[in-house]
């Protein structure tokens, strides 16, 4: 039996918003998949390939928000909102904020024909449309709102594959991405000095344990990324460019994240960007067991395991009904599947706010405290149950244990007011534990 200690007087710092998604269910969804973003206290939506598979023609995209680019950024006449308003808007009516991806949707059949995905004819051009799509939100600026969006991301993985011809992100080099960066950077920071600007959505340093996940897709030749990622920063450096965040992808298990978070924070204080927040804004271990608990426990121990890394903001890909990549829905049912727990178990550790100290041999744990209650969560993605012996000190209160079904059935088991109890975390599934 493995043995764990949680001092819930012990504090350690906050909890961070790591239980984020990529999009979101339309808002005129089925009644089953309504408010799911309210219901898990999800902190963040990064709006990224939203609105199906050819992303709609219809949201977020610089294309489909400013169809025209020759027509002139600051005439308001010349953007289309509609449909990007009405997304944001339930979106925040639902508690969530955005990160809003400036830039195009992947286009899986840009070998047809590609559309967006190209280099700007006119990079400062480009750089003011932005301008105009951050005023609209933050600032009220035509027929506007203020949201007070923090996050503005330059596009998404440019670097997808160092063949521009394979490439179904970016039709350009390398360099043509870094003087997008370079000039759109220093506009909007210019123009919008309190906002975090960042990039640029790395498809992800596999290269470093010298593996690939088939369910990244992009190009095998992961050591590109890398090439491309000391390419960015060196020319940045050089422009002395603002680079508030960093974001980067990954499709691998939690293990091995742990290990990229620790590259890109080595390689960003490296080139200087010392207070550079990193983003994990795609990411999804487990496509091949979606609708299991399965699913649940191995988005439960990412969020565990990343916690105690660099990582600031994390984003589940994908949170849409429709999308192959989503674990929290049930497409038959049309309601949510197990994985959606993971998220919600989560949120009541977030809802608490401070991290505090565990000891002992369970990595897969995190515990939280507002200093009168406190709650654990438990993943056990292994093929048997695992027991643990769990010390529980700082607090007193009435524990009881939360788990999910299969069928996404809710199980509470009151196990007393105890300071040491064995808990028993299910083959290839996950706990919550709550102290009142």
């Amino acid at each position: 039996m493995i043995s764990a200690s949680i001092d819930f007087s012990n504090v350690l710092g906050q909890i961070k918003p790591l239980h984020g998604v990529n999009n979101a269910p339309e808002p005129d969804c089925e009644a089953g998949y309504r408010d799911v973003l309210a219901r898990a206290g999800i902190p963040f939506v990064r709006l990224h390939d939203m609105g199906g598979h050819y992303a709609a023609a219809r949201y977020v995209d610089i294309a489909n928000v400013f169809p025209d680019f020759s027509k002139d950024p600051a005439d308001p006449a010349s953007y289309d909102f509609a449909f990007t308003d009405w997304l944001i808007a339930d979106i925040y009516r639902q508690g969530s904020e955005v990160v809003y991806r400036l830039g195009s949707s992947i286009e899986c059949e840009h070998f047809i024909k590609p559309r967006n995905i190209f280099p700007p004819a006119d990079n400062y051009k480009w750089a003011r449309i932005c301008e105009g799509i951050i005023r609209h939100y933050n600032e009220g600026w035509a027929d506007g709102f203020h949201y007070g969006i923090r996050y503005w991301e330059i596009w998404n993985e440019p670097d997808n594959t160092p063949d521009i011809a394979d490439n179904p992100m970016w039709k350009g080099t390398p360099e043509q991405y870094y003087a997008l960066y370079e000039v759109a950077s220093c506009h909007l920071k210019s123009c919008f000095p309190d906002l975090m600007i960042g990039g640029y959505a790395s498809c992800g340093f596999y290269a470093v344990l010298g593996g690939y996940v088939k369910a990244a897709n992009s190009s095998e030749r992961t050591e590109h990324f890398i090439d491309f990622l000391h390419g960015f920063l060196a020319h940045i450096r050089a422009k002395n460019c603002p680079l508030d965040f960093f974001s980067w992808h990954s499709y691998a298990d939690a293990a091995s994240n742990v290990i990229f978070a620790q590259y890109a924070r080595k390689t960003l204080d490296e080139y200087g960007y010392t207070q550079t927040e990193t983003h994990l804004n795609e990411w999804n271990p487990g496509r091949d067991v979606r609708g299991t608990t399965q699913d649940l426990a191995n988005i439960a121990q990412m969020l565990c395991r990343m916690h105690p890394t660099d990582v600031r903001v994390m984003n589940y890909y994908d949170a849409q009904p429709w999308s192959t990549y989503s674990g929290v829905y049930d497409a038959n049912k049309r309601t949510i599947a197990p994985a959606y727990y993971a998220f919600v178990y989560y949120n009541e550790l977030y809802k608490l706010g401070s991290c505090v100290s565990m000891v002992g041999d369970y990595a897969d744990m995190l515990a939280a405290t507002d200093g009168r209650r406190g709650a654990v969560l438990l993943s056990n993605p292994d093929g048997a149950d695992q027991t643990l012996e769990l010390t529980l000190s700082g607090i007193s209160g009435k524990v009881v244990m939360h788990q999910t079904a299969a069928d996404c059935t809710q199980i509470t088991t009151e196990l007393g007011c105890r300071e040491q109890l064995a808990v028993t975390v299910p083959a290839q599934s996950a706990v919550l534990l709550t102290v009142s």
